[in-house]
This record gives structure tokens, C-alpha cells and sequence, in this order.
């Protein structure tokens, strides 16, 4: 099979489109044939050598897709040959085929074409298991989301929308369209607006409930200082650093809590849990409409490099879709 091999870590161009073998299948896994993945910035981080991925004789990138199964093992029982099914995975989905546990994939729902379907799982499990999962974000509550046109960012402005709650976002003034097309209640130019004060204006300092952040570094003592009392910051990200000064006593004031998690580190049966709560209570707003991966652009996987160039630059708004 063809698949997107790192043999050295770098730049855009270490990314090489090779033939590999096809991956083995054990009793409870399923071989899925790929139909589309996608850009994260763990990819770019695992390609420069910083984020490293699972032991395998093969270096493979990507951390979502979508396809149909072609074989399923011997002990698989949920799933059949012709399923269409999406899922997250610790790499390997920058390739034509994948092997995975039945129980990581989800079926996807007849109103999403298997082509965007590769765009969804990553960014709004993350989203929804940081905000409510952890935060524990509810119907009526203050969320505060940064880099609000990414993929989590705009993820996460449908899942709030959608649940009832209200957000707040920062991003790039070229981006605001985006986050605002999507509902977002207010959004602020980080480079040019205090996000603090603007959180402070919007809840009649009050403070949010949940800080959703990608990016760290002096933003970890903001995003206390925009908590109301008893508020939680979800860290999924750290674009600008994670060794900061940061006044304790200031959390402590707030009764708050910091919360570092990630998707890949989770062991299998954590994962499997999070998928399957994740399939039961957000899927059925998929099928409805209510929300969907919002598409920057689509890049073929033997133009990979291109696409993340595109996400290194920042030019993206939403997801940077691969067709395998």
C-alpha cells in the first residue's frame, strides 16, 4: 500500500509518499481501506521530531480517518465487510489502509460523505471531552476557546452552540468570519484585544465556567485571571510553550483547576470508552445536521507536504482535509 513514511524528522519535505506492506490484522480489529485523513498539529510536532508516535517498523503519520472495512478479524463482532467508519488512532492514517481495534471505529452517519468524514473524529473529541467530559460545561454556561477558527477551535464553537452554552474565541481578524458564521457569541483579535478583558465585558465579570487552550505559554496566568470561582482550564496544547511563571496563588484565589490531557497518551481502553460516549451523545447531532467539520481546503496525500505548509503558515480556517 502507499503511505506517507518518516524516515527523518524535519521540515515539510522529510515526508515521503512510499510503498509499504499492508498492516497485519489481529482476532479483534478490522482493515479499513481509507478514504480521507487530515491535518493535526500533533502531525506537524510528530514530524519535526517533537511529538513522537507509536513503536512501528514504518513511521506513519495521522491521527484520524474514515474508509470502509474490507476484512474484519476472527473474534470482531460489530463489525461486517462494507462498513463505513471513522476513528482516531495513534498514527498510521496518512496510508491507504489502516488495521484498528472495532471497538476505536464509529459508523458514519449516511448524511456525511466518507470524503469530509476523515476531518471529523480528532478535532471534535477533543473539543467535546475537554469542554464537557473535563470541564463539565452544561447548557447555559461561559466557555472561552483559543485559536477559535482551528480545528478543535471551530469544532468546538458547534459543540457548545449546539449544547446551549454560550463562547467566547480568540483569533486572527481574518479569521472572525469563520468563527462567527458558526455562532460563536463573541470573538476577539488576540493581537490587538485584551481576551481578559473582553471575557470580563461578556459575562458582566462573572468569569467562564471553561478555558478550551491549544496554545500555553503566557496565556496559562490569562486564562485564570478569565475563570469565574470554581472554573476549569482544559490544556490540549502548548503552540507557544509550556514552561511559564505562573502565580499559583491565583488559581488558589479562584478555587480553579488546571487540567493537562491528551487523546493519544490515553491507553486503548480509555480511548475505546471516550469514542463510545463520544459516538452516543455527539453522533446523533451529525446525523442531524447540527454540526460538521468545517473544510479549509483538500490536498491530495502525494501533495501531504503542501498541506502542511499550509498549517505551519497558519493560513488554514478549519480542517485541511487529505484525499487518500
Amino acid at each position: 500500500m502507499r503511505a506517507v513514511v518518516l524516515e527523518e524528522h524535519g521540515g515539510p519535505e522529510v515526508l515521503q509518499l512510499k510503498e509499504i506492506p499492508d498492516p497485519t490484522m489481529g482476532p479483534e480489529e478490522v482493515l479499513v481501506e481509507i478514504v480521507s485523513t487530515s491535518v493535526n498539529r500533533a502531525d506537524l510536532l510528530q514530524r519535526m521530531g517533537l511529538y513522537p508516535g507509536p513503536p512501528a517498523e514504518f513511521e506513519v503519520p495521522g491521527l484520524e480517518f474514515a474508509g470502509r472495512v474490507t476484512a474484519v478479524g476472527t473474534r470482531v463482532t460489530d463489525r461486517v465487510v462494507g462498513d463505513a467508519v471513522m476513528a482516531i488512532t495513534n498514527g498510521g492514517a496518512y496510508a491507504e489502509k489502516i488495521a484498528i481495534h472495532e471497538r476505536m471505529t464509529m459508523l458514519v452517519p449516511d448524511q456525511l460523505p466518507l470524503e469530509v468524514a476523515g476531518a471529523l473524529p480528532e478535532t471534535f473529541i477533543t473539543a467535546w471531552d475537554a469542554l464537557v467530559v473535563q470541564g463539565g460545561l452544561t447548557s447555559g454556561r461561559w466557555a472561552l476557546v483559543h485559536a477559535g477558527a482551528s480545528g478543535v477551535g471551530t469544532s468546538a464553537i458547534q459543540i457548545v452552540k449546539a449544547m446551549g452554552a454560550r463562547i467566547i474565541v480568540t483569533a486572527s481578524a481574518g479569521k472572525h468570519a469563520v468563527c462567527e458564521a458558526l455562532g460563536a457569541d463573541v470573538v476577539v483579535d488576540y493581537s490587538a484585544e485584551d481576551f481578559v478583558e473582553a471575557v470580563a465585558e461578556a459575562t458582566g465579570g462573572e468569569g467562564v465556567d471553561v478555558v478550551l487552550d491549544v496554545i500555553g505559554g503566557d496565556y496559562v496566568s490569562r486564562n485564570v485571571a478569565s475563570l469565574r470561582t470554581g472554573g476549569r482550564v482544559i490544556q490540549v496544547g502548548l503552540m507557544a510553550g509550556g514552561t511559564v511563571p505562573f502565580d499559583v496563588g491565583s488559581l488558589m484565589a479562584k478555587r480553579g483547576s488546571i487540567t493537562g490531557t491528551t487523546l493519544r497518551a490515553r491507553p486503548l481502553e480509555a480511548k475505546i470508552s471516550i469514542t463510545r460516549r463520544f459516538a452516543s451523545e455527539v453522533l446523533p447531532l451529525v446525523a442531524a445536521g447540527a454540526i460538521a467539520p468545517v473544510i479549509d481546503s483538500r490536498f491530495e496525500l502525494s501533495d501531504v507536504a503542501s498541506a502542511h505548509q499550509r498549517m505551519e503558515a497558519n493560513a488554514n480556517a478549519g480542517k485541511i482535509v487529505l484525499g487518500v
